[in-house]
């Protein structure tokens, strides 16, 4: 076994899981990346990550195995890959970011595998640099498309979206936020092992789930709207005009969502959110928070256009507007995400 650590050559994209599913920069040490060669034991094909053991052996005889994850099948039906490409029995050669707790952790962007080709996990507009060979196996494009299907405008916003990283409109996080003092305080007490809201599993509210990088459909149910998102096996219900004046639920991760026309444009306002976290990186909500949202479709059918207003005085010192975009592909649906705890 040949285990190496070199200095990173620099990110062509942050692993879509950094944005998904944990602090990525706590949990992985992005200032490293460590090889390993070994032979594949088991393989865990599911989401949130895709994983594997590898037992690696030293120069000296000495025996290790590492457990290893990367992107979610959902990301990688994007990149028309259904079934895995290793299988216990694999010799393979690794690359990625060593875990900053567990001493046998990595989360792998680079994989050699046994036909000599090389799968690169992680991912940029630009074509992904190789490590060890010249032949490149699985296709990124899908991810950068920056123009949708037109075939069929009339059905306008109900159909199937796919987030289009084109442009860097994937997603709509910023750098920074305008934040109250104590919203500062809170996030600077954040734990992001201990605090993290979305480990084992544990779905996202209200704004974050927005952000997620898989499919998402609308389906006109008459008073109601309802909103798919894949990650989580999300389901949003959206109560449209005269529908609204039903009795507010409880407090929910969700809240409760009224929606009205604005020419084809759907504007929802919601209300009722407890899940008390702006992201899953420390910056929180109160429960009086508001959401204001406006999807418009493009006239062609092929755009979908989001901006968010997040309205939360107890949290940000102004109105903070997002936005972001999807496109209309015509072999996009929205996938049963089941999402596997560890184990």
């Amino acid at each position: 076994m040949k285990r190496r650590t070199l200095a990173s050559l620099g990110l062509l994209f942050l692993p879509l899981a950094a944005l998904g599913h944990h602090s990525f920069a706590a949990t992985f040490d992005l200032s490293r990346v460590l090889e390993l060669e070994g032979e594949v034991t088991r393989v865990f094909w599911r989401n949130p990550h895709i994983g594997l053991t590898l037992r690696t052996m030293d120069d000296s005889g000495a025996v290790a195995v590492w457990n290893l994850e990367s992107q979610s099948l959902s990301v990688l039906r994007r990149m028309d890959i259904t079934d895995p490409f290793f299988a216990v029995g694999d010799t393979v050669k690794v690359a990625g970011y060593p875990a900053r707790r567990a001493a046998d952790g990595l989360f792998v962007t680079h994989m050699l595998l046994p036909s000599g080709e090389e799968f690169v996990f992680q991912f940029g507009a630009a074509p992904a640099a190789l490590r060890w060979s010249d032949r490149a196996w699985g296709d990124t494009g899908g991810w950068f498309v920056d123009s949708g299907d037109t075939s069929e405008p009339e059905r306008g916003l109900f159909r199937a979206w796919a987030t289009t990283l084109a442009g860097g409109e994937g997603f709509f996080w910023r750098e920074s936020y305008p934040l109250t003092d104590a919203a500062r305080d809170a996030l600077a007490a954040f734990d992001p092992y201990a605090d993290d809201p979305i480990t084992n599993c544990a779905p996202k509210g209200m704004p974050a789930i927005m952000s997620q990088p898989y499919p998402l459909d609308f389906v006109d149910q008459g008073d109601t709207i309802t909103l798919r998102l894949e990650e989580y096996d999300t389901v949003r219900t959206i109560h449209v005009d005269d529908a609204a004046g039903v009795d507010e639920p409880s407090p929910s991760l969700l809240g409760h969502s009224v929606g009205h026309w604005e020419d084809s444009a759907l504007v929802v306002q919601t209300t009722g959110v407890d899940w008390g976290h702006f992201d899953a990186a420390g910056i929180p909500l109160s429960t009086d928070v508001e959401f204001l949202e406006r999807f418009t479709p493009s006239d062609d059918g092929s755009r979908l256009d989001y901006e968010l207003t997040i309205l939360d005085a107890t949290t940000f010192t102004e109105p903070l507007v997002l936005r972001k975009a999807w496109v209309s592909l015509p072999d996009v649906r929205v996938a049963p995400y089941e999402c596997t705890i560890d184990g």
